[in-house]
């Protein structure tokens, strides 16, 4: 959300070349594999945090934005307090387990509203972007979302897994002009978020329409 009201703004443009810190390089998890002084275009940053939850180009973001990951989180947790997010507190901005980092469903919600009611349609250029590639086609992506694949109407929005957390997903799809959230936490296994989550969507489409 952040970087995409930065682009909004023209304070961040998507062309921009983004150098990366060895800090970035060495997060670990979900990446890409960014070295030390590599550079990548916003744009591309955006596509691979969007889809293959690129922890390393999350934290490039970041330090481009406010100067460091730390100057970063304190935004996010400014918009959090902002949007009403109660049961929401950030110490990074990857998501990996830490001492009080935390959220709730119903705030992971309140998040992906205000994201895709605000740039819904910037940001659904990468959230369903199945497969592409990186570094001239060196590297292959694909969505960690199945959703974007499998489910009739998939717009995003993101998966994610620590060992606290259990499989998570925060699904997003538009059918009949009606959009919908889900918000899927503490799954055994990311089979199981994929298919909750369809049931979620299913009981929505099913049962509610415009008004």
């Amino acid at each position: 959300l952040l970087v995409m009201e930065a682009v909004d703004s023209g304070r961040l443009s998507l062309d921009e070349s983004v150098p990366v810190s060895a800090h970035a390089a060495g997060m670990g998890g979900s990446q890409v594999y960014l070295k030390e002084g590599e550079r990548l275009s916003v744009s591309d940053l955006i596509k691979c945090v969007a889809g293959v939850s690129g922890n390393d180009c999350a934290v490039a973001l970041a330090e481009r934005l406010s100067g460091s990951e730390s100057a970063f989180v304190d935004q996010m947790n400014q918009k959090a307090q902002a949007l009403g997010m109660e049961d929401t507190h950030f110490v990074n901005c990857t998501g990996f387990d830490e001492e009080g980092h935390y959220t709730c469903a119903q705030d992971v919600a309140v998040l992906a509203r205000e994201l895709m009611t605000g740039y819904g349609e910037q940001l659904t250029r990468f959230s369903t972007i199945w497969m592409d590639s990186l570094r001239g086609g060196e590297t292959q992506l694909v969505n960690t979302n199945r959703l974007i694949r499998f489910y009739d109407g998939a717009t995003g929005l993101k998966t994610g897994t620590t060992d606290a957390a259990g499989h998570c997903l925060c699904a997003t799809a538009t059918r009949d002009g009606l959009s919908l959230i889900s918000v899927i936490m503490g799954c055994k296994s990311s089979d199981a978020r994929f298919e909750e989550s369809r049931q979620l969507l299913d009981y929505g489409f099913a049962g509610f329409t415009l008004y």
